[in-house]
């Protein structure tokens, strides 16, 4: 989201990043932020780009949802291509182990506990079954009732029910609090990217632990991190453009 790349659709010339493995039927909302551009370019022609408006719309999302508020640094500017093939390389596979998760984080110069308070934001939001079948199925460190409640829902095979959705979180599922850091000490990560965080031993249990217990800790911890996510190599100053239509160049 540093450069709007995500929201440019196909072209003759580049492959978007919509249909990348890790966004295809999993990114959504699209029409949102059309309707949001619309709406700015009335009021302010060419000033705010959908780079900016994709970074206020995850602040606003998550603190209307009651979770933390943190001030966005604006002026990002919107890139004039995208890369499908980036977008499969760079980001974490929801079948990623721990140290696969530390690594790719810290080449964007984000720390272990960056990534874990980043993480938290699996407190809302779906996943398709296609996703986590694995874990469900196969994995040991999962409690059991919670993996028979999601096999309802997600047949074993591959190719059944793929895009069948689960919610990540458990009991608040449409509220950003600290649950999801309970969840994955009770063996209850719907990822296995997510209960690699917490496995009883792991080097990032710690942080966990913590923020299961510090609700106040993780709201700061988060807004700290989006914000230094925010900075990683956003277009600024003659760089890129200011789009009139999200889905495409000027």
């Amino acid at each position: 989201g540093c450069d709007g790349s995500v929201l440019l659709d196909d072209t003759s010339s580049f492959i978007g990043e919509k249909d990348a493995a890790p966004n295809s039927n999993s990114a959504r909302g699209f029409n949102v932020v059309d309707d949001i551009k619309s709406a700015v370019e009335i009021v302010c022609p060419g000033v705010v780009s959908c780079a900016d408006i994709l970074a206020l719309s995850a602040r606003d999302s998550v603190t209307i949802l009651g979770g933390a508020y943190w001030d966005v640094k604006l002026g990002r500017r919107d890139a004039r291509t995208a890369s499908q093939a980036a977008a499969n390389n760079n980001i974490p596979s929801p079948s990623s182990n721990l140290s696969q998760l530390i690594s790719r984080f810290s080449a964007h110069g984000l720390s272990p506990r960056d990534l874990v308070a980043l993480s938290g934001g699996h407190t809302i939001g779906q996943a398709r079954c296609t996703t986590f079948r694995a874990r469900i199925y196969n994995e040991s460190n999962i409690d059991s009732s919670f993996a028979r409640t999601r096999q309802r829902n997600c047949p074993r095979a591959t190719g059944s029910g793929d895009n069948n959705l689960a919610p990540l979180g458990i009991h608040t599922p449409t509220y950003f609090d600290n649950s999801y850091f309970k969840n994955l000490i009770d063996r209850r990560g719907l990822f296995h990217s997510d209960q690699q965080l917490f496995t009883g031993g792991g080097s990032t249990d710690s942080i966990v632990r913590g923020y299961s217990n510090n609700p106040r800790s993780f709201r700061s911890d988060f807004a700290a991190g989006m914000i230094k996510m925010g900075d990683i190599s956003p277009l600024t100053g003659t760089k890129g453009e200011i789009r009139k239509n999200c889905r495409r160049v000027n």
